[in-house]
């Protein structure tokens, strides 16, 4: 088992509210930090503290995630607790990430519609990005949380808005309807503004739960990688958030100065952000 302790009560940030983790790995020199306002942001854990680094088989891993959820908090603190599990589970994970990354999310999001009501009836996205000795990541998503990493300054996103527009014809021959009122964004049988998500057992016939999954290399030439939920991208460009991140070394600042800069711009959603520096 990858999670040894004991996964304390999850607690949900407001305003001025700040926790923080920084931690250096000596050997690979990759520094990280997480800023939320109101969402969650899901980590594995050992032992009793934060991590987002750790050992496996002699390997060292670097694991990050956003759980941006809705109807609820149940389906973001189940995706903290066993998502990263059951992806390291998987027999072909050291073989075959991709695979293995894809057959994880479908295992998850089977358990949380076959668990209990209370909990299929929530829904979150999600956003994991899983670093290999340093040198090869990997990032999945479901939902409209995103991930950008910056290569001599350009950003490149690493992952697919998964939206109702985009995805119509997916939605439509699985019985259901995008709707577009005015005002507001399109939106799966006039409720959801995604395509994909977990959960949502009311909706899950019209929803897929399969991820968009990216793989890249590590090297000298990339800086950063940023994990932000929906609400710091409604108001913020890849590159703006990469120019931003990258004029501040420290990522604890430069997650928190995302985070500031999405509300100076009056975003009305929740914001997660988190910056790995390598």
């Amino acid at each position: 088992m990858v999670v040894t302790g004991k996964l304390p009560a999850v607690k949900k940030f407001k305003g001025s509210e700040l926790k923080k983790s920084t931690r250096a790995v000596p050997k690979l020199r990759i520094f990280h930090f997480w800023f939320l306002l109101e969402a969650f942001v899901g980590w594995l854990w050992q032992g009793k503290e934060p991590s987002g680094d750790c050992q496996v088989r002699g390997r060292e891993l670097g694991l990050f995630a956003i759980y941006d959820g809705h109807l609820g908090d149940s389906v973001p603190a189940y995706l903290q607790k066993h998502l990263f599990s059951n992806i390291l589970k998987e027999e072909d994970f050291w073989t075959d990430p991709n695979r293995s990354i894809a057959k994880a999310y479908e295992r998850t999001d089977h358990a949380i519609l076959s668990h209990n009501p209370d909990l299929g009836r929530g829904g979150s996205t999600a956003v994991t990005a899983i670093l290999i000795d340093g040198r090869r990541l990997w990032v999945a998503n479901v939902g409209d949380s995103r991930g950008v990493l910056s290569r001599m300054g350009q950003a490149i996103q690493m992952t697919v808005d998964h939206e109702p527009n985009t995805e119509r014809g997916s939605i439509e021959d699985r019985g259901g309807f995008v709707s577009n009122m005015p005002g507001d964004v399109a939106r799966v049988n006039g409720q959801l503004a995604v395509s994909r998500a977990f959960g949502d057992k009311n909706l899950k016939t019209h929803l897929r739960s399969d991820p968009d999954i990216r793989s890249a290399e590590i090297d000298a030439e990339t800086e950063l990688l940023i994990l932000a939920s929906d609400g710091l991208w409604k108001v913020m460009s890849n590159q703006e958030s990469v120019d931003i991140a990258k004029k501040i070394k420290d990522p604890q600042k430069a997650a928190k100065q995302l985070a500031a800069e999405a509300l100076n711009r009056e975003s009305k959603d929740d914001i997660s952000c988190i910056v790995v520096r390598f």
